[in-house]
């Protein structure tokens, strides 16, 4: 399961996709959710998704590196569209039990949230596979800026966010390692009810959170020997470039932007 967890992860490359500047994929990433929720047809939905296979294209990496990212989260959608279409009462009634009905309505909601979150968490899992973690900080540094003048600490909140994307594809694989070493004792973590299922999971908390924690200490006191001192004296290795096809990019999600608030308009 851990294994298939590739949000946070980074994968290099020379593509499009990677070239970019962060800051255009973490402005694009947030501004392609918002504009996820514009589309409300078929027409709509189509051209989401065209779009966001065109950028999968483009990052050079094939679409199974995505698919595989979304099975371990493949569960809570189900679970939320099974809300939908049981909850949702109206429209032609296709099936009655009780208080659970599935309609039309149900099913159209179902597969509208089904397809979002399949493009959010596609288009999400873009930004951290073709940015390395520090690029991810810097953008968010830059970006929250004007944050500065109502002192929000936006270097401490940069700091934390490149440490977690650093960090949590790490804890995914000890986790894997803890599992497959209990595996070798002879714990069985697909068998048995829910329940037992839940409690086979409990014994990696402990070892888990002990390595996190360990490393969290190792990680401020190495920081602390370098003489890490957040503030905006601190220069950077790697100094953040807009270029042309920077530029190329936001057009073009521009573009696309209008053509789905033109769809939504005309009603089609």
């Amino acid at each position: 399961m851990f294994n298939n967890m590739i949000i946070g992860r980074y994968m290099p490359g020379n593509s499009w996709i990677h070239r970019l500047d962060a800051r255009v994929k973490l402005m694009l990433s947030v501004f392609f959710v918002l504009a996820v929720f514009i589309a409300n047809s078929v027409v709509g939905y189509i051209i989401a998704i065209v779009f966001a296979a065109l950028v999968i294209q483009l990052t050079g990496l094939g679409v199974r590196v995505f698919a595989k990212g979304l099975q371990p989260l493949m569960w809570l959608m189900l679970f939320t569209v099974g809300l939908q279409i049981l909850f949702i009462k109206t429209g032609h009634v296709w099936f009655q039990w009780g208080f659970l009905s599935i309609t039309s309505d149900g099913l159209t909601n179902g597969v509208a949230i089904f397809v979002r979150f399949t493009l959010i968490i596609f288009f999400s899992t873009v930004l951290t596979l073709t940015t390395p973690p520090l690029g991810v900080a810097d953008a968010l540094e830059v970006l929250m800026q004007p944050l500065k003048v109502i002192k929000v600490p936006v270097d401490d909140l940069a700091l934390m966010v490149s440490i977690a994307l650093r960090f949590v594809p790490t804890l995914m694989d000890e986790a894997e390692t803890i599992m497959n070493a209990q595996r070798a004792r002879g714990v069985e973590f697909n068998e048995g009810s829910i329940v037992k299922r839940v409690r086979a999971y409990v014994p990696l908390l402990i070892p888990l959170f002990v390595n996190a924690i360990k490393r969290a200490i190792e990680l401020g006191d190495a920081m602390e020997a370098r003489g890490y001192r957040g503030g905006t004296q601190r220069t950077k290795y790697r100094v953040l470039t807009w270029h042309t096809q920077d530029t190329v990019a936001m057009l073009g999600f521009l573009a696309f932007a209008l053509v789905l608030i033109l769809v939504r308009v005309m009603g089609w």
